[in-house]
C-alpha cells in the first residue's frame, strides 16, 4: 500500500480493530493505516460475501490432490471451474460466510477461501476504496463508506 504524502484530510471516526465502522455524513472521510484496521472494517460489513458470485479453477477444491477449498461447499461451473455454494443464485450469500451483513462477519474457512477471495483488494494502489465495496454495499442497502487507506510512513 502507498505511503501517505502531504496533508492528511480530516479524520474522523476511524476504525479501529476493536471498533465497527462508522460512515461519516460530511466531507470527512475515515484514514486507515494498518491491515489490522481493514480486517476490522471488513468484520463490519461482510456484504462482498454476499452480492458477487465466487468462481475459480476446480482444482483449488479438494477433488484434486492439491485443492484446499472444501469440495462440499462448491458447486461445478463445467466445464473446468467451480464457485463457493450460494453464490451463484438471484439473492448470492456465500455458504462460509458466518454471521450477519453490517454487524460482525467471519468466512469459515478462510485458510481454505479460493483464490478470488484471496486476491480481491478491498483498497487500491493509489489507497482509494475499491468501488465494488461500495457497490456491494447498495445492494444491502448500506450506506457508502468514506474510507482511505494511507500506510504511515515509518
Amino acid at each position: 500500500m502507498p505511503k501517505y504524502k502531504g496533508n492528511a484530510p480530516k479524520i474522523a471516526n476511524v476504525v479501529t480493530p476493536d471498533a465497527t465502522a462508522h460512515v461519516l455524513t460530511d466531507s470527512t472521510i475515515a484514514i486507515l493505516s494498518t491491515e489490522a484496521e481493514v480486517e476490522a472494517l471488513c468484520q463490519s460489513c461482510g456484504a462482498c460475501c454476499a452480492t458477487f458470485r465466487v468462481s475459480f479453477y476446480w482444482t483449488e477444491t479438494t477433488a484434486s490432490p492439491e485443492g484446499w477449498v472444501p469440495e462440499h461447499m462448491t458447486q461445478p461451473m463445467p466445464p473446468h471451474r467451480a464457485c463457493m455454494q450460494g453464490t451463484s443464485q438471484h439473492l448470492p450469500r456465500c455458504i462460509a460466510l458466518q454471521g450477519e451483513i453490517a454487524q460482525t462477519v467471519k468466512c469459515g474457512i478462510y485458510p481454505q477461501r479460493p483464490s478470488p477471495c484471496r486476491e480481491y483488494e478491498v483498497f487500491l494502489k493509489d489507497g482509494q476504496l475499491n468501488p465494488r465495496c461500495n457497490q456491494a454495499r447498495s445492494k444491502h442497502n448500506l450506506p457508502p463508506l468514506r474510507v482511505a487507506f494511507a500506510q504511515q510512513s515509518t
